[in-house]
């Protein structure tokens, strides 16, 4: 996947709001990036002076472990001086806008802000006032960017590629900004792309996006490369789109038996956290061909990749 006019390219983007509108060769970038960090985790001190006085931002409107202790853990390692702002301890409490907090926050020069929000669109409404740059770690109904390429950081490490692959997304899509990424993604570096769900839970404009639709999940783990299981977002959903949850684990759970179907090196994948026993079965979750734990260290190096490129690191000619 490294080409010459991948490693030669700069990435000029201000901001990283969503995968839809990335090219191929920014795409690679990225992992190629990301993949050059990996190395820096494994040292005895995991530290590099990259981004050293830069300051980094995280401003979570929703739960995460993951995604935020990453980002985290991302921007220490690039000697970063990072601040996690809780909401729950914020001025939000006490009424203030998003706008304003971006604001006053925007006032005390950060260089980076990593922001989670229930909105679809609120990253992209603080990239439009904000000097600062902007990184989208989930909005709402959206996109998802980070996991969409730590995603396909993990694939492209086992496969050797991402170009004519089968990826079957298998779940909740109407309510996973983690599909939107990965569609957009791993669409845009030439996979086929099928998803499959509850008629409920499969939104219309699916096939627009260049993907394959089918309500049978042995239709679409069959032959597969990549089987990225989703959660269901329960709590985004308002209503019951389903009858029981025991009866959306018989018809939509992935199960060593299901799995058998797919190619024999499938990698099962998961974005956390994990629903046992509802969209996964342990034996399957813990099994062999699972690379969710692979998704998690993946997550680290992508998030610096993205600091590192948003914050001007290749321009200024600093690295690892």
């Amino acid at each position: 996947m490294q080409t010459s006019k991948t490693r030669t390219m700069l990435f000029r983007r201000k901001d990283l709001l969503g995968l839809a509108g990335l090219s191929r060769e920014e795409i690679q970038h990225i992992l190629t990036t990301a993949a050059s960090f990996k190395e820096i985790s494994t040292r005895s001190i995991k530290k590099v002076p990259t981004l050293r006085g830069k300051t980094v931002i995280t401003l979570f409107y929703e739960p995460s472990t993951r995604t935020r202790t990453s980002f985290e853990i991302a921007a220490k390692r690039l000697s970063a001086d990072t601040v996690n702002l809780s909401i729950a301890a914020s001025s939000v409490v006490k009424g203030e806008t998003l706008i304003d907090t971006a604001n006053n926050l925007e006032a005390m020069h950060p260089d980076i802000i990593v922001i989670r929000h229930a909105c679809s669109g609120a990253p992209h409404l603080l990239a439009g006032r904000l000097k600062s740059s902007v990184v989208n770690a989930g909005d709402g109904l959206h996109e998802h960017p980070t996991q969409g390429l730590l995603d396909m950081l993990t694939v492209w490490e086992a496969k050797g590629r991402l170009d004519g692959l089968r990826v079957a997304i298998i779940g909740d899509i109407a309510h996973s900004r983690v599909a939107r990424s990965n569609i957009h993604g791993f669409h845009t570096m030439g996979s086929q792309v099928v998803v499959a769900g509850p008629q409920t839970m499969l939104p219309p404009y699916l096939e627009a996006l260049g993907v394959e639709v089918t309500y049978s999940l042995t239709e679409a783990v069959r032959q597969a490369d990549v089987i990225m299981m989703l959660r269901l977002q329960l709590e985004r959903q308002g209503q019951m789109f389903f009858s029981t949850l025991r009866e959306y684990s018989r018809v939509f759970g992935l199960n060593q038996k299901h799995l058998a179907l797919a190619k024999p090196d499938a990698l099962v994948m998961h974005p956390g956290p994990l629903n046992r026993g509802v969209e996964i079965s342990p034996e399957v979750a813990d099994g062999i061909q699972s690379a969710i734990l692979q998704q998690v260290t993946n997550g680290v190096a992508v998030r610096m990749a993205v600091l590192y490129l948003l914050s001007g690191g290749e321009q200024s000619g600093t690295a690892a």
